[in-house]
């Protein structure tokens, strides 16, 4: 009679949460146990959103979302030829100090923002919020197309680089495989379309996974550079860090080193993925910045580390850049270790890391479209913003992201050059974000205008950082653009600047003939008061 006495009240406590739950999800809204602190509950309020996405990440998975979503190690070695080429082991190393420390003002500038309004929007937001009342509006409909564009392209470029590694330890392992174009674009489909089936049916589980893959992330630095510290010969360390590169023929090492940059930007760039997460993420306005900085120092250590082994044990550049498989790693493997099994198992880590990575850039880049169909800032806005009731996830946006990839994935089976120029629009537009969203805080620090609330702040130093942080982000942005090589043509052209004016004139002609009116910017909605 105990027993069932005490557990009866039990029961039926646990019956009105199943209902108080369903009539949450009925309504669109999470259940009172993902809604946050309160410091979230007042952010959401400030920001004149509605809580409809579980907040279920912590400090830990969203430090573990930034890593293995940018994998810096990584990205160095899959992009390691463009940086051979033109810079060599000098211009890496040496470019890879200068690009870790300006993004680190950039990241800081975007954590602050972050903290003052911790929302998915993300960049398109802070423009709206802080811009000069003249060219608000359409500075955050721009920025909000080149942060939605610049995400979708961001699931391409990862999906394809797992993927052609794939076909690179075919060679290795098949001499005779004929490598072709729309093997990789099957592979990249095959890639995206397990990233987005993690992303529905088991979006609950993203934080633990995470967490988990920053664990592989971190060892699997160490399974690959301990083999080359203990096998590989050794280079002359006065070569390592004096010697740069002139392969594309340019007029200087040093304008060489400039362009060459391209591989340790592209490993450094996207830490604002945590941003669009925001709106997921407990505590929030301090978690988040905290987070996405620790994210940065870790990438940056590993990185470093792991560029210095490469520099002082890969051997002749000519031959590495040389071989079959088109990825020097997999030769510096190879030659290292002299069998087949051991690259093999080498590169398997860079695929399952970057396969990993393919997952949270669904999720961001998902949260990014959703967010800005949110306010109307896209066609079919309605359906790109429905966020399923009882998944609370954003699920059209999801399902679209698919369908972008597998569209832009198969411009591959006609023009490599032309797949390229997409994956190049990451980069420039997602840098054009930045140099935006900062410029437009700069300036409202110039003009001593007072800023929102927030509990992560660069105190006396805010407009130091921000300055330096523009300073370097728009030279890069201009070296986005050019080719690898002095001899251009059809093929060795960066036609990323033709698709990067063919988006901001789109995107310019559907704002003056719909977009502004009825594009909702977001500071339409923003009810700050003193407490917030």
């Amino acid at each position: 009679m105990t027993v069932s006495s005490r557990s009866r009240p039990d029961s039926q406590q646990t019956m009105r949460g199943l209902e108080d739950d369903e009539e949450y999800a009925q309504k669109g809204l999470v259940e009172p146990r993902y809604m946050g602190t309160l410091a979230d509950r007042r952010d959401m309020n400030a920001l004149g959103r509605v809580q409809v996405l579980r907040r279920n990440f912590r400090f830990i998975s969203i430090v573990g979302f930034g890593c293995t979503l940018i994998c810096t190690w990584e990205v160095i070695l899959t992009l390691l030829a463009a940086g051979l080429t033109d810079g060599g082991t000098a211009g890496l190393i040496w470019g890879f100090i200068a690009v870790s420390l300006g993004f680190t003002l950039v990241y800081a500038s975007i954590a602050e923002m972050a903290s003052m309004a911790p929302t998915a929007g993300g960049q398109y937001h802070w423009v709206s919020e802080f811009a000069p009342k003249r060219g608000q509006k359409y500075l955050s409909y721009i920025t909000g197309w080149l942060s939605a564009m610049g995400w979708q392209c961001a699931i391409v470029s990862i999906a394809y680089l797992a993927g052609t590694i794939i076909q690179g330890l075919i060679v290795l392992n098949q001499p005779d495989y004929d490598f072709q174009r729309w093997h990789g674009t099957m592979l990249v489909i095959a890639i995206s379309t397990f990233s987005i089936l993690f992303n529905t049916f088991l979006a609950k589980n993203l934080p633990f996974v995470e967490g988990l893959i920053l664990i592989i992330h971190v060892v699997g630095l160490f399974a690959i550079i301990i083999p080359l510290w203990v096998l590989a010969p050794r280079n002359n360390a006065h070569a390592v860090f004096t010697t740069f590169n002139n392969g594309g023929g340019w007029d200087s090492p040093g304008t060489a080193t400039l362009v060459g940059l391209s591989t340790t930007i592209t490993s450094m760039l996207g830490y604002d993925c945590s941003v669009h997460m925001s709106e997921e993420i407990k505590d929030a306005s301090d978690t988040l910045p905290k987070a996405m900085m620790s994210s940065v120092a870790v990438n940056g250590v590993l990185g470093f580390i792991m560029l210095v082994t490469l520099c002082f044990t890969l051997g002749d550049i000519g031959s590495v850049l040389d071989t079959p498989t088109r990825f020097p790693f997999i030769q510096i493997f190879y030659n290292t270790t002299g069998s087949i099994a051991a690259t093999n198992a080498m590169t398997v880590v860079l695929v399952v890391t970057l396969t990993a990575s393919t997952i949270t850039e669904v999720a961001t880049a998902s949260r990014q479209l959703w967010s800005f169909a949110r306010d109307e800032g896209l066609p079919f806005s309605s359906f790109f913003a429905y966020v399923t009731p009882g998944w609370n996830i954003p699920l059209n946006s999801v399902m679209v992201s698919l369908v972008i990839t597998v569209l832009l994935s198969m411009i591959n089976i006609g023009s490599q050059v032309a797949l390229n120029a997409v994956i190049s629009l990451t980069i420039t537009s997602l840098l054009s974000a930045y140099i935006i969203s900062i410029g437009c805080v700069f300036l409202k620090r110039v003009r001593g205008e007072p800023l929102p609330h927030h509990r992560w702040s660069l105190g006396k130093y805010g407009m130091a950082v921000n300055v330096g942080a523009l300073a370097f982000l728009c030279p890069i942005f201009v070296f986005a653009f050019f080719p690898l090589s002095t001899d251009v043509t059809v093929e060795t052209m960066n036609w990323s600047v033709a698709m990067y004016v063919a988006i901001v004139g789109s995107a310019t002609i559907y704002y003056l003939v719909r977009g502004r009116h009825h594009f909702i910017p977001p500071v339409a909605l923003v009810h700050r008061d003193d407490s917030n």
